[in-house]
């Protein structure tokens, strides 16, 4: 029994070291592990582009925020609307249902979007520029900037305090 034990102590140990070994040794300013090898993964926009290239990329940057402005802040709606559906007592299942699958529904519409701009993108690089450019990267900006109302996730809530907190403070 108390094997038992010490070997999960161990083997959480030894987990808990090798995920904080690899953490602390990627290069700073990479947020992920650069899959390609040894050769830097960047964005398209730090890439050494023409001036052509950063006006395309501009261009496409810009189509693509205003073709999903109206989606994103659709789902934001449909977000509060399914979080007050999901609270109120007399709300019937079927329409915490309906509303939950119109809200992937634009998700999927919003991820052809991006599909669209990450192809688009790669159309303006060069194949040089395409051995160094990770796409998985083009949206991290934004997902920081927007807590996930973007196409990567669901949104993140700021944390409030427990009831009892909130009623002290009045």
């Amino acid at each position: 029994m108390m094997a038992s034990k010490n070997f999960k102590i161990l083997i959480f140990s030894f987990l808990f070291i090798l995920a904080a070994s690899s953490t602390f040794s990627q290069p700073s300013g990479m947020g992920m592990r650069n899959w390609k090898g040894e050769v830097p993964c960047l964005r398209a926009s730090d890439l050494t582009l023409s001036q052509e290239q950063v006006k395309e990329l501009q261009l496409i940057q810009q189509t693509y925020f205003r073709e999903t402005s109206l989606l994103r802040f659709q789902l934001f709606i449909m977000r509060l609307e399914l979080r007050e559906l999901l609270t109120n007592p007399i709300t019937r299942t079927e329409s915490i249902r309906r509303r939950y699958l119109e809200i992937i529904e634009l998700q999927s519409k919003q991820e052809e979007k991006v599909l669209e701009y990450l192809i688009k993108v790669r159309g303006l690089l060069t194949s040089e520029q395409l051995k160094i450019w990770c796409p998985e990267q083009e949206f991290s900006h934004l997902r920081q900037m927007m807590q996930g109302t973007g196409p990567m996730g669901p949104m993140v809530p700021k944390k409030t305090p427990p009831p009892q907190e909130r009623y002290r403070e009045e």
